[in-house]
């Protein structure tokens, strides 16, 4: 993320870093860099490559706050939203998927790698709310929003994306990679405890390139090329600088490239100057080109109109970019606060998604596959607004049927393919009640109908179960029915098994529990863990057995986001109680050998009825 090679430039000179001790502050977090660093650090690649533990994340993300709590380090997450009307960053977008792709198909030959899991982020999402941590999901990128309350708060940035070296930010940035919260320390005298991180000064950067002026470190940052990409036709530019300066290519060279540039730019007042000092060097008929190219560019770094701090004060906030889209006001809100996922806005905005890649069997369809039917009836919800002025537009020319250019893999290749939305909804909900201004008006019994519907189970299949299952059995007999190959008994008893074990650490563990536990349940609960703990270091891998896995968390996700987008009318059930790839992984190995292990929660009756009627339920 950011500028390439600025995080390595500024890191392996310490003399742009002070050290801070963090307590009693307010802080900025962005969001993505978070999850995506406490997802690494807390998983082993082999978690990694089993599809990902979410109760281990959410542990992680549990202790990060209650170390920051214990500090009196008031934090607030500002988490990116979709990728904006313009769509700026598809390129970079489309490389980054194509790397993903790269690393999960080595991961799939027992390679190492790290890939975030595909429920990851949505897990994070939830630990928020139930840490009662404040956010927000900014309606595009969020880099600008996160400088902006950052500095109005004149607090620091915690993140790990280099581009926060470039925003002039009072309150310092600090890297997620040098900020120990593992590491509390106890303090001295009333003070009281902190935690040890460095801290990024635009000013003390600028200090080390003699008259450097912060106004010019976006020119910086546009000369090296960031996540909107290069600008074209520099290299006559480039030519010019200081031999010192080097080739852009290879870390040493990028490095000295760097330095070369800040020392020329050190020459300039302002960033005006230094533009028509680049285009000089340019041929006569690209100047005015690059020189709107350059301010245009710089303007990613320019303070944002949005102050998210009206969203921590009064639950909501204005953004011009939000209000031109043309989104129905519930739908902004429900963005904002983490209710729709970016995935939605992205296909309503951009008739375009990326469907994630994991750890498959890269000879197979994609495991996305599985879950074709259940995009296609969130897509027609979500284009059926825009129907009639695609019909009206027919009769002058021929127009596409509604769809959504989906970029997902065949095989090792990414791949950018046309899905058509569900032209022919139930009769039901074919009329303009389910236009997407007035969904939310529908009566919840239609919209559960809907989503009972698309998964093709009957509520009555449901109701013996607790509420916050009811979704993933659901999913679960779609995954039966819909995967290719067709799912195995044993994967699906491990599934199954796996759900149940989540179960039972919900009544053993949850504080706040309505059901009653007794001690069956702890001790069926204590031989559990043995069990894990016994059985979580085996190394043995089935490609196959995580390809459908993989379907199932496909499928799980998009049933997901079409609960969402219909108003919740299941309850959402807590990812990190009910997948964990190493168990799951663990039990389908245990289950090829000895039919034993099916009988772990036999010292439970109440566990041992839910796994049968689980089981049953689903073969049914």
């Amino acid at each position: 993320m950011g500028v390439p090679g600025l995080t390595g430039f500024v890191g392996e000179r310490g003399a742009f870093f002070s050290e801070l001790r963090l307590r009693d502050s307010k802080l900025v977090i962005d969001g993505s860099s978070l999850y995506h660093r406490l997802c690494f650090s807390s998983s082993a690649a082999a978690e990694l490559r089993r599809g990902g533990d979410y109760g281990v994340l959410a542990a992680t993300v549990s202790r990060f706050f209650g170390s920051l709590r214990a500090c009196g380090v008031a934090a607030v997450v500002v988490l990116d939203g979709g990728r904006g009307a313009a769509d700026r960053k598809l390129p970079t977008l489309r490389d980054r998927a194509a790397e993903r792709l790269r690393v999960a198909h080595g991961l799939s030959r027992g390679q190492g790698g790290c890939l975030l899991p595909l429920l990851a982020r949505h897990t994070f999402v939830q630990a928020l709310r139930r840490l009662r941590v404040p956010f927000v999901q900014c309606f595009a990128e969020a880099d600008r929003e996160i400088a902006s309350l950052a500095r109005r708060w004149g607090c620091p940035v915690l993140s790990l994306d280099s581009d926060f070296c470039v925003f002039d930010l009072p309150g310092g940035y600090c890297p997620l990679s040098r900020f120990q919260w593992q590491e509390v320390c106890p303090g001295e005298g009333a003070p009281g405890c902190f935690i040890p991180a460095l801290c990024f000064s635009a000013d003390g950067f600028c200090r080390r390139f003699g008259r450097l002026q912060k106004s010019l470190l976006p020119l910086f940052a546009v000369l090296c090329g960031n996540d909107y990409g290069e600008v074209p036709a520099l290299q006559g530019f480039f030519g010019k600088l200081p031999v010192r300066a080097g080739s852009p290519g290879g870390r040493r060279g990028k490095h000295g490239f760097m330095r070369g540039l800040l020392e020329w730019l050190a020459q300039f007042g302002e960033p005006a100057e230094a533009v028509e000092d680049v285009v000089r060097h340019l041929k006569a008929q690209r100047r005015e080109e690059v020189r709107q190219l350059l301010h245009s560019s710089m303007e990613d770094y320019a303070p944002s109109d949005v102050n998210l701090e009206d969203f921590f004060q009064l639950g909501k906030y204005e953004s011009e970019e939000a209000s031109s889209s043309g989104l129905p006001q519930w739908v902004l809100d429900g963005l904002a606060k983490g209710e729709l996922s970016p995935f939605l806005s992205d296909a309503l905005m951009l008739r375009s998604t990326f469907l994630h890649v994991q750890v498959e069997n890269m000879q197979r369809p994609s495991a996305h596959s599985a879950a074709l039917p259940i995009r296609q009836v969130i897509y027609g919800l979500l284009l059926k607004a825009a129907r009639s002025s695609e019909a009206a537009a027919a009769s002058k020319q021929a127009s596409k049927p509604p769809g959504v250019f989906e970029f997902d893999r065949s095989q090792k290749t990414l791949t950018k393919t046309f899905l058509q939305a569900a032209a022919n909804l139930p009769p039901r909900f074919c009329d303009d009640r389910f236009a997407l201004e007035k969904l939310t008006e529908v009566p919840m019994s239609c919209r559960q109908m809907l989503l009972l519907e698309t998964l093709g189970v009957k509520m009555s299949f449901l109701e013996s179960f607790p509420s916050h299952l009811q979704l993933p059995v659901a999913v679960t007999c779609y995954w039966t029915r819909c995967s290719e190959p067709k799912v195995k008994l044993l994967q699906l008893k491990a599934l199954l098994l796996m759900i149940v074990s989540g179960e039972l650490d919900r009544i053993t563990n949850e504080p706040d529990c309505t059901a009653l536990h007794d001690e069956d349940d702890s001790i069926a609960y204590n031989q559990f863990l043995k069990w894990k703990e016994k059985k979580s270091q085996s190394k043995d891998f089935d490609l196959d057995a995580a390809h459908s896995f993989c379907q199932w968390q496909c499928c799980l996700q998009m049933g997901l986001y079409l609960n969402q987008l219909l108003s919740t009318p299941l309850s959402e059930p807590d990812l990190s109680r009910l997948y964990s790839g190493t168990l799951v992984h663990s039990l389908y190995q245990e289950l090829k050998s000895t039919h034993s292990v099916e009988n772990m929660f036999s010292s439970s009756p109440k566990m041992t009825q839910l796994y049968q009627v689980l089981l049953n339920t689903v073969k049914s």
